[in-house]
């Protein structure tokens, strides 16, 4: 439909096997991915874009240790190792997706103090980072999305869109996620679902599309 688009979420090599915040098998969705794109029309993507010396990096906390959380003036802030820097190869689109179909590259967290997971805004939830409006304006309502991690920034990514009206798929086979524990002896993975089926996101296989 005229009305669909995919959304490659933070598909990058920093985020894979071998980089430095990798998810587990985050590079077997490459090939998923390319499947997909050569489905859609449409597509666009996302890059974590982090300037060095990031407030999200521990790193830039003395005494923190990657995974603790801390307080922020937006809220919670979970620490992570250095990524996603600006300008390396590993924060590029991975280099093995096919690229012709994506129309538009939002880059997210370059903001020195201020972490953004969501492809529509900074992690204060108000801050934006155009892609909406960007949307609205091809006349795209329906997101089919993909991508790295399940739990954090294809999660949050998909929560704004339902708020912003969209209609939301997250194609489950072509994501891989972190699973931090959450305090009720879950995992980010479960509250992710479990938040997003709440709001109306719809979780299908690859082979649905």
């Amino acid at each position: 439909m005229r009305t669909d688009i995919l959304g490659l979420i933070d598909i990058q090599p920093t985020f894979m096997p071998g980089g430095e915040l990798p998810v587990a098998d985050g590079d077997a969705i490459v090939p998923i991915v390319n499947q997909l794109l050569a489905r859609f029309d449409h597509a666009f993507a996302t890059q974590d874009w982090h300037p060095a010396g990031h407030a999200s990096f521990a790193s830039a906390h003395p005494g923190r240790q990657p995974y603790d959380a801390i307080d922020m003036p937006y809220g919670t802030q979970v620490l992570w190792p250095d990524h996603g820097i600006a300008g390396t190869p590993n924060a590029a689109i991975h280099p093995a997706i096919d690229q012709t179909r994506i129309e538009a590259v939002i880059r997210k967290g370059f903001r020195p103090a201020l972490d953004s997971y969501s492809a529509f805004f900074e992690n204060d939830r108000r801050t934006p980072t155009g892609l909406e409006g960007w949307l609205r304006q091809r006349g795209f309502s329906r997101l089919f999305l993909c991508g790295l991690a399940t739990d954090f920034c294809v999660a949050w990514s998909a929560e704004d869109a339902v708020r912003l009206g969209f209609t939301v798929t997250i194609i489950e086979n072509a994501c891989r996620g972190i699973g931090l524990p959450t305090p009720d002896g879950r995992t980010t993975m479960h509250a992710a679902r479990d938040r997003l089926t709440e709001l109306g996101v719809c979780f299908v296989g690859s082979d649905a599309i």
